[in-house]
């Protein structure tokens, strides 16, 4: 009994690591639409901001304000809409630990 047990456990264990990754690739996908104006990853080109390294909060507050339109934009506020609170806090948490 003691040994099947151990094997509940590893397997509860790798379950969750899976669905742990799964999380984060969802992410990387929700984080690639921002690629095009943002850089991959958050590192932008010249004359586009970089996102990589932000501070969470600050990226999230944002992210919100595009979304309430209490910031104006030119397609920034169509895109947030697009997402969740949730899902932008996620996103938020993705480049905020982005190099720089």
């Amino acid at each position: 009994m003691v040994i099947s047990m151990k094997w509940l456990a590893a397997g509860v264990l790798c379950a969750a690591a899976a669905g742990a990754q799964a999380q984060v690739n969802q992410i990387k996908v929700w984080a690639a639409a921002c690629a095009n104006c943002h850089g991959t990853d958050g590192r932008a080109q010249p004359g586009m901001e970089s996102l990589a390294g932000k501070n969470k909060d600050e990226l999230l507050q944002k992210l919100m304000d595009f979304k309430t339109g209490r910031k104006p934009a030119t397609i920034m506020h169509q895109l947030s809409k697009g997402y969740s609170d949730e899902q932008l806090a996620q996103i938020a948490g993705y480049f905020a630990t982005q190099k720089k």
